[in-house]
């Protein structure tokens, strides 16, 4: 994902083809490690495709990202699916507590 972000961050900062070298540096300046065999994936997959071509794409998957909790629900029976729905209540609530928990800033100067 880090590889990703770095190539957007690129592109968004003006550079309509960011090369293998933009991205290092851009890992780099943050103290990341750079797998040279994800980040020639990346490379493999964006090579001659236009950026909003490629959002375009992973928009239409996100859309079917989405439908994993109802089916679950449906599946139980009676009491069931009002246990299941307080178990995803409870696990919201300690995933809402995990990310209070995160403090990080990519602004931060210390």
């Amino acid at each position: 994902m880090r590889f990703v972000a770095a190539y957007l961050m690129a592109t968004i900062g003006g550079n309509a083809s960011p090369t293998k070298d933009d991205v290092r540096a851009i890992l780099g300046a943050v103290g990341a490690d750079v797998d040279e065999d994800k980040l020639g994936y990346l490379f493999d997959q964006v090579a001659g495709k236009d950026l909003s071509e490629i959002l375009a794409a992973g928009s239409e998957m996100l859309a079917f990202g989405g439908v994993g909790a109802a089916p679950a629900a449906a599946a139980t029976a009676g009491g069931g699916a009002a246990a299941a729905g307080e178990k995803e209540k409870e696990e919201e609530k300690v995933e809402e507590e995990e990310e209070d928990d995160i403090v990080f800033s990519l602004f931060d100067d210390e």
